[in-house]
């Protein structure tokens, strides 16, 4: 990956995942894997017709700007399957990892029974047909899916104001009309957990791709075709466009306190990158 550090920080795809259609990013989060702090961006993975064929999750190493792929699955029959879903926002808590499955809940794997795979199974969990000699992927199996009473298409994590994670989530619906709706729910916790919502509110925004909240501040992204997306912030009653432009194609966001950056990315082929932009120019002070 090529990393540009100026007023923004930004790694942009330097192979073939700069330019495919066949994987599209979403989803975004910051998290630790193995002792070191990652992004994670998610992917899927579409046919000609675009079905849905795979989902991975790519963590990249903020220090390193190194990256592994895990193939999303889940478990039929005592196999693996590749997760076929649009992997539209996530949220990393721990070996948590919540995924927006657009119109089939949020599906959640896990990130410390990470395993790895080879042959027939590796290209299977990563959609890809055909043979290839010495095939492998690492691969975090879908332990729960949690319905929710929501379309599901992203969803985003909190924070209090002095920058504690909060354990909630906002989750929130895709349209192009601006009836949209986010709510915010608490974790699930046990074999039997569920999301229990606690509010919900419609912003009355089209094409909303993310949402997070730092204390009473909500941050919503707003694709806008190939032009720039535009972030929307203030309280959840009372949003308000920033003059600072989101990537083209702009899909999900993650609140990162440790770097002081919003980040986002942008799903394109040919104007893929993963932006984050500092707190300081969105009005936050950390």
């Amino acid at each position: 990956m090529r990393r540009r550090v100026r007023e923004t920080d930004e790694f942009r795809w330097f192979t073939a995942r700069a330019w495919t259609n066949r994987w599209y990013p979403q989803g975004v989060d910051v998290g630790s894997w193995r002792g070191r702090r990652t992004l994670a961006v998610s992917w899927f993975r579409q046919d000609r017709s675009g079905n849905h064929l795979a989902s991975r999750v790519v963590l990249i190493d903020l220090q390193r700007s190194r990256h592994i792929d895990i193939a999303l699955a889940i478990e039929e029959d005592g196999e693996l399957q590749p997760a076929r879903i649009h992997t539209g926002g996530i949220a990393w808590f721990g070996d948590r990892l919540f995924v927006a499955a657009t119109g089939q809940g949020i599906w959640e794997f896990d990130l410390g029974e990470v395993r790895e795979v080879r042959g027939t199974v590796a290209r299977r969990v990563r959609g890809i047909s055909g043979r290839r000699p010495g095939a492998r992927a690492l691969v975090a199996v879908r332990t729960h899916v949690h319905p929710v009473a929501l379309r599901c298409s992203f969803l985003g994590r909190l924070y209090d104001e002095d920058g504690a994670s909060l354990p909630r989530v906002l989750i929130g619906e895709f349209r192009a009309d601006d009836r949209g709706r986010i709510g915010e729910f608490t974790l699930p916790e046990g074999d039997d957990g569920r999301f229990e919502e606690k509010d919900r509110f419609v912003p009355t925004i089209g094409h909303m791709q993310g949402v997070v909240r730092w204390g009473d501040r909500v941050f919503v992204s707003q694709s806008d075709g190939m032009r720039p997306g535009t972030l929307w912030s203030g309280p959840a009653g009372a949003l308000t466009p920033l003059p600072y432009p989101l990537p083209v194609g702009c899909e999900d966001l993650a609140l990162d306190p440790d770097a002081q950056m919003l980040w986002s990315l942008g799903e394109h082929p040919r104007r893929r990158v993963v932006r984050g932009i500092p707190f300081v120019r969105i009005g936050l002070d950390g």
